[in-house]
C-alpha cells in the first residue's frame, strides 16, 4: 500500500520558507550542516571513515555519536561501501547503514542526504509533519524520498547557494522543516 503525502504549506510558500529556515538557523546548526555535507562529499570520493560518518551523525544527533564510535572501522567501511555502491536501492542503503550501532532510520537518511544531496532527503519529524505523516521504516522512507523528488519537478524551489548541500532537494527540506516549525503550537 502506498503512502499518501499531503503537502501542508502552499506551493507558493516553499521558496520563502527555505530562505527563512537558513536565515534563522543558529551558528552551530549552520556549521554542523556545512561540515556534514563536506564529510558527505569526502565519503562520495571514497573516504569511508569513522571521522566522516561521525561528522554527519553529530549534525543530526550528538548523543548518537557515543554509540557510533563503538563500531569497528571495518564495519563502518563496509556499511558506507554498501550504501554508496552504484545501483544500491534506497532500502538497501538504509538497511546497510542501520546495521551500525548509533544509526537509526532518521540518521541513516541524513547520512545518505549528506553523501548524495541531489538524490536523498533527510527523514525528519518536522518535514513529515509538513507532509501530513508520521510513520517511519525503510519502505516508508523510499516512498517519502520519491514523493519529495516528485515535488521538485514543479521547479518551485531552487538551490540556496549559501547553504551546504546546495540542491533544490535540500532547499525543499528547509522549506518543509520551516513550515512545520512555524506551525508548532
Amino acid at each position: 500500500m502506498e503512502t499518501n503525502f499531503h503537502l501542508q504549506p502552499a506551493h507558493s510558500d516553499l521558496q520563502r520558507l527555505a530562505e527563512q529556515y537558513w536565515r534563522e538557523a543558529g551558528e552551530l546548526e549552520r556549521r554542523r550542516e556545512k561540515e556534514a555535507y563536506e564529510a558527505g562529499a569526502a565519503i562520495r570520493k571514497g573516504e569511508l571513515t569513522l571521522a566522516n560518518l561521525e561528522t554527519i551523525v553529530r549534525w543530526k544527533s550528538e548523543r548518537a555519536v557515543s554509540y557510533l564510535i563503538g563500531n569497528s572501522d571495518e564495519s563502518i567501511h563496509a556499511a558506507l561501501a554498501a550504501a554508496t555502491a552504484p545501483g544500491c536501492t534506497t532500502e538497501a542503503a538504509v538497511e546497510a547503514l542501520t546495521r551500525l550501532r548509533g544509526i537509526d532510520l532518521d540518521i541513516a537518511t541524513a547520512v545518505l542526504a549528506a553523501i548524495f544531496p541531489d538524490q536523498y532527503a533527510v527523514l525528519d519529524y518536522r518535514t513529515l509533519e509538513a507532509l501530513g505523516q508520521s510513520r517511519h521504516n525503510a519502505k516508508f522512507y523510499a516512498e517519502y524520498n520519491a514523493f519529495i523528488r516528485h515535488l521538485l519537478d514543479s521547479g518551485l524551489v531552487h538551490t540556496q547557494p549559501e547553504a551546504p548541500g546546495s540542491t533544490p532537494l535540500h532547499a525543499l527540506e528547509h522549506a518543509l522543516w520551516q513550515w512545520a516549525r512555524s506551525h508548532d503550537s
